[in-house]
This record gives structure tokens, sequence and C-alpha cells, in this order.
């Protein structure tokens, strides 16, 4: 069942394509507004256009996650029109090339962690507030699989993901006694640009969609979740 997010203002990095677009059009039609991230203007404005189409509302940001300083300003700027943010999908992230860990160049390793892992903890520290004072705050933070699994070449995404799952375990051991609600997802193998460029060969008509999975991610953003500091699958979830 879709949750209802009327008047909910819900934050997606990463919007501009894949899992992070098909959950914001998931979320409009449930109700919700929209803060749509990404580094690509022209694939928010096209995603704006198709969200208007259905008499949704979103605000664009243009964003690259590695700029940490713009994480406040974003919060500022939320703060400033709604007071409060009901729910955050960190979705954005970067694959890297798969490679063995003796042979990654410095700048791939710093560029993955900076993307994946440091650069959600300062959306964690800005939105925080923000989500705390919503009646009933939800934050989804999305892993993988290879987070809790050998996966050689997998490198810095791989450890940036569990990482990401351990501080997400923590942020939900300390705001137990609030109404946030902070999950993390495991999309699983899904049809998406970083699927195709890890697995080449794959035919991606045998694997669910983003919209197919989308379901998981609203339940969790849901003000009706009341599952705190676990981490799901999203197909297990919808029984794909």
């Amino acid at each position: 069942m879709t949750p209802d997010l009327k008047n909910k203002v819900i934050l997606i990095t990463g919007a501009s394509r894949g899992i992070g677009r098909a959950v914001a059009l998931a979320s409009i039609k449930a109700g919700a507004e929209v803060v749509i991230t990404g580094r690509t203007i022209g694939a928010l404005e096209e995603l704006d256009d198709e969200i208007k189409a259905f008499g949704g509302k979103a605000t664009i940001v243009e964003l690259d996650m590695s700029d940490y300083a713009a994480m406040p300003r974003l919060a500022a700027a939320i703060h400033g029109r709604w007071g409060r943010l009901d729910g955050l999908l960190a979705n954005a992230a970067m694959l890297g090339p798969l490679t063995p860990l003796s042979h990654l160049d410095d700048k791939v390793w710093d560029n993955t962690i900076s993307v994946n892992l440091t650069a959600q903890w300062h959306l964690i520290r800005a939105m925080e507030p923000l989500l705390i004072v919503a009646p009933a705050g939800r934050a989804v933070l999305v892993s993988s699989g290879v987070a809790n699994a050998i996966a050689p070449f997998w490198g810095p995404y791989a450890i940036s993901k569990a990482g990401l799952e351990a501080m997400g375990r923590v942020w939900a051991g300390e705001t137990e006694k609030t109404n946030l609600r902070i999950n993390m997802i495991n999309p699983g193998g899904t049809a998406t640009g970083m699927r195709a460029s890890a697995f080449p060969g794959e035919d991606p008509a045998l694997l669910p969609q983003p919209a197919d999975i989308s379901p998981a991610f609203l339940t969790l953003l849901g003000p009706d979740c009341s599952d705190h500091g676990k981490c799901f699958n999203a197909r297990e979830m919808l029984g794909l």
C-alpha cells in the first residue's frame, strides 16, 4: 500500500536519473513536494517538467556532493521555506572503476569516499535538525549488496557503503528518543546506469526497473514507518 505523503517535503539527492528519479516521481504521485538534487541541471529540469505534468511541485538544486559547504546552505534554504524536512533519501553516489585495491589511483579513492561517505555525514549533520522538528521525520540511506559481501575489485565503493551502513546505525542509536526514524536500503540489482557500468554484459531487461522498486523506498519514507536502524533489501520487501 502506497503511504500518504500529502504535504510532506522530501529531499532526494542524486535525483536526475535512475532510482532517485523514480522515487521522486513516486513521491509526487503520493502527494509529496520534493527537493531534487543532482549535478546535471538539464536532467533535473526534464524531471521537473514530468513532475509538473502530474500537477506536482519540485525544487531543483544543482549539487555536487563533494561541495560540503553546500549542505548547510541547502539546509538553511529548506528551513527558510518550510521550517522542516519530512523525508531524506540519501541516494547520490559514485561507482568508480572496478579494480584491485593496490591498483587504485589515490584520487579515485579520495573522490569515491568523499561522495559516498564523507558527504553523507555532512548531509546528515545539516539535515538532522530539520528532520527532528518534523512530526514524523524519515531518513533513508541507500546501501548496496557489496557492503556486506566479499567483493573483489569493488574497493572504495563497497567500503564506503559498509561505512554508510555503520553511520546509519550510529545515527539511529543517537536519535532513538526522537520522532525521527532512520533506515538503510539495498536496492538489489536494478536496471540503472551505474549497474550497466558495473555489469556491461548484463541484459537490463532481466532486472527490475527503478520504478519497480520505488514502493519500498516510499514505505520507509512514510510516516507510518516505525522501523529504526535497520537495513532492508528492496526486492525482498516487494517480493521481486
